[in-house]
């Protein structure tokens, strides 16, 4: 019981398994490295649903001539519905409550929406910056925010 309080308040550690692991054993270079390998995958992830979100976007927005405002929501939800797809089953590993998970990726990637539709409307609009640099410019900073938002919600 107590360490299930440990791991249920984060002062414990987990195994690969997903069980508590001996709350008095640091962690060692395996969680270490898990960690480091969870980190790039989901770089890598986020980085294809970068590409896609960006390459959708230029689409929408150039081509098809949607308001950007528009072309950024159908954009971003491309991306949110890949990454949550591929972080499921490669970076997380979670397989279980999808419908759950993907509510809840989703509203973390909303976040991200009204993020980014702030930017549009505060350096589009009101200073004139080309729409096509802004929202280059906020996948960065949007996908630092998700990532801990993700990790501690979306997948624990």
């Amino acid at each position: 019981m107590a360490t299930e309080d440990m791991v249920r308040n984060g002062t414990g550690t987990r195994t690969d398994a997903g069980a508590p692991a001996d709350s008095d054993t640091p962690q060692g270079a395996g969680g270490r490295t898990r960690d480091l390998r969870q980190l790039i995958t989901y770089a890598l992830v986020g980085g294809s649903g970068v590409l896609l979100d960006l390459g959708a976007f230029l689409l929408l927005y150039n081509v098809a001539g949607l308001h950007e405002q528009v072309a950024n929501v159908l954009s971003t939800s491309l991306g949110i519905t890949n990454n949550f797809v591929l972080n499921a089953l490669f970076t997380f590993g979670k397989r279980d409550r999808l419908l759950l998970r993907y509510l809840r990726f989703y509203a973390v990637g909303l976040t991200g929406i009204a993020l980014t539709f702030v930017l549009l409307a505060v350096f589009s609009r009101g200073l004139g910056v080309d729409p096509n640099l802004v929202k280059a410019g906020s996948l960065p900073l949007v996908l630092v925010f998700q990532f801990a938002l993700n990790r501690k919600w979306s997948f624990a």
